[in-house]
């Protein structure tokens, strides 16, 4: 089944109520969208943001199968194979065992916590917005194990590895997609 922006926005209402998690879809759907145009898969654009926008379309009402559910939904409707890969992965070594492969993949595993994270220094500052949000702000509250403690610092290191990007790089990057994205969790 092909799926459109507008369907697939539709598929992840059915699931997720809660506005933090819709918020949540919303900005790693526009983060990689922005990461598809800069790192030269602008014709998949639309593909990359679809799978943002699915990636936790099981984490509301199924946290504790969280990328495993989602792929039995997923596969009732008939969704293409690529999106049901792409989204599980994110869940890679944590409660799947399914590696990101493509660079798309890679991207989602390491933006889909630090975009959380990013979010959450974000509403610390005055202008709650990451307009004016420095990477050594993030660096400084990710440092802090408390803070944003369910966004995990493993995973984001993992996921900069993955890409072959030092950690500060994926930050600022993160952050300059974030800006380009009308929504901040």
């Amino acid at each position: 089944m092909e799926l459109t922006r507008e369907d697939a926005f539709s598929f992840l209402s059915e699931y997720n109520k809660e506005p933090f998690h819709i918020k949540h879809a919303l900005t790693v759907e526009g983060v990689m969208r922005y990461f598809a145009r800069e790192l030269g898969y602008a014709e998949e654009e639309e593909f990359w943001g679809i799978v943002g926008l699915l990636h936790d379309l099981d984490f509301e009402l199924y946290p504790d199968q969280h990328c495993i559910k989602e792929q039995e939904i997923m596969r009732d409707r008939g969704i293409d194979e690529r999106i049901i890969h792409a989204t599980a992965s994110h869940g890679y070594a944590l409660t799947v065992d399914i590696e990101p492969e493509h660079e798309m993949e890679k991207v989602l595993y390491a933006v889909d916590e630090l975009t959380g994270l990013i979010g959450a220094v974000a509403l610390m500052r005055p202008s709650k917005s990451v307009s004016d949000l420095e990477v050594k702000s993030v660096k400084k509250k990710y440092k802090n194990a408390n803070f944003a403690a369910g966004c995990s610092r493993p995973v984001i290191e993992r996921g900069a590895q993955m890409l072959g990007w030092e950690l500060d790089d994926l930050i600022g990057r993160t952050i300059l997609a974030m800006r380009a994205t009308d929504v901040v969790e």
